[in-house]
């Protein structure tokens, strides 16, 4: 019961988090705090789509087939699935230096770079990794004090480094990185297909009532189909032609923030170490690899300092209430020489059979013996009772 008293005191990890995020749903939900141009996605996706299904689909499912407003339907679904997995999670933001760990980082770098002269501009603070035998450099983060990974950049809306940050977008309200990428793609992918099929389904619908009506009068009982070709022409050409970059990136293992950077394609014609020379290879990475988890712990409990007074006091107050139920009893231990065969366990004690053997012995022997050569009572002496005069010699 007190545990969970001091885990309700606690607050959430995500509220101590720096940056400029927002979060909703205790935590699980994480996107950038510009959402205006967010909610203009969702208006022209939702609305467009509305205005279909309620002057096309119901044309086109009487006379051609009814299997067209479902497809559109399935589509417009995964779109927005996609649309909110890529919006709604944790792009990848790496977690900032505690206080700790960022001195000890800024004692290796004043160790390894000396002391420099005052009006001397220190020098880049960079450090040099291999990978697939070519030298990739880390560049340190002035904001969050760490050594950036490979591939991973600072976000200056969001104020985060980003593991494998591409770009910071603001048509999802959020940074696209390593771990919402593929669904970002999938995104512009799925959403180029609903608006080619809106666009041609439109036009089609547009065609067949002409025949009979003609055209202006079909654009009179229809206002809405002129609406939606004017909004899926606009769009075609950059949904279409954002996908068709990205699908040039995921061909290469490449980032836009590298491709706008030129990284591998600079003066120096450095390669690009993360590519596998093979398209295919490369889209199964980037599309169908592993999900990578969340290093930020966004719903951990920071304790309070009370609380955490009061957990670390705990065990010990237990442990003083288990010293006076249960007292133990103190006992003292003799140590022996560290001589050979003078020391025994007390598992090498006599047992009672060997007891009557020295009750046997002649009393005469015992008096005859001096006192030199009677050795102190040890468990050696009463286990081997005839070689204690040898024992005693060879001492």
């Amino acid at each position: 019961m007190s545990a969970v008293m001091i885990a309700r005191k606690g607050t959430r990890k995500w509220e101590k988090l720096p940056g400029k995020n927002t979060f909703c749903c205790d935590g699980r939900v994480m996107m950038a705090r510009q959402k205006g141009v967010f909610y203009l996605t969702l208006f022209l996706i939702i609305g467009t789509c509305s205005l279909f299904f309620g002057f096309e689909c119901p044309y086109l499912a009487v006379h051609l087939s009814p299997a067209i407003p479902v497809f559109a339907i399935v589509l417009f679904l995964f779109v927005m699935a996609m649309l909110l997995r890529t919006s709604f999670s944790d792009p990848g933001v790496l977690p900032r230096a505690l206080p700790e760990e960022a001195a000890f980082i800024e004692m290796e770098i004043e160790a390894a770079n000396g002391n420099v002269p005052a009006g001397q501009r220190p020098p880049p603070r960079i450090r040099n990794v291999q990978i697939n035998n070519q030298i990739v450099k880390l560049k340190y983060c002035y904001t969050c004090k760490i050594f950036r990974p490979p591939r991973a950049s600072h976000c200056s809306i969001c104020d985060n480094c980003v593991d494998r940050f591409d770009h910071h977008c603001p048509w999802v309200g959020n940074c696209v990185g390593k771990r919402n990428y593929r669904y970002f793609y999938l995104f512009t992918l799925s959403l180029s297909l609903l608006t080619i099929y809106i666009f041609a389904f439109d036009i089609v619908h547009v065609v067949l009532r002409s025949v009979d009506s003609g055209f202006v009068n079909t654009l009179k009982e229809t206002p809405g189909t002129v609406l939606e070709v004017v909004v899926c022409f606009f769009t075609l050409w950059s949904v279409v032609g954002l996908t068709g970059f990205h699908t040039y990136l995921i061909s290469l293992n490449q980032t836009t923030n590298e491709d706008i950077k030129g990284s591998w394609s600079g003066k120096n014609r450095v390669q690009n170490p993360y590519s596998h020379k093979n398209i295919i290879k490369n889209c199964c990475e980037v599309l169908c690899g592993p999900p990578y988890p969340s290093v930020l712990d966004r719903r951990g409990v920071v304790l309070d300092d009370a609380a955490a007074l009061a957990k670390s006091d705990a065990p010990a107050a237990s442990t003083a209430v288990n010293k006076g139920s249960n007292p133990v009893p103190q006992t003292t231990k003799t140590t022996a020489p560290l001589i050979p065969n003078e020391h025994t366990p007390d598992d090498a004690k006599p047992s009672i059979a060997a007891l009557p053997e020295k009750s046997h012995s002649p009393p005469e022997e015992e008096k005859a013996a001096s006192p030199a050569d009677v050795p102190s009572k040890s468990p050696t002496d009463v286990r081997f009772p005839d070689g204690s005069k040898e024992l005693s010699q060879k001492l």
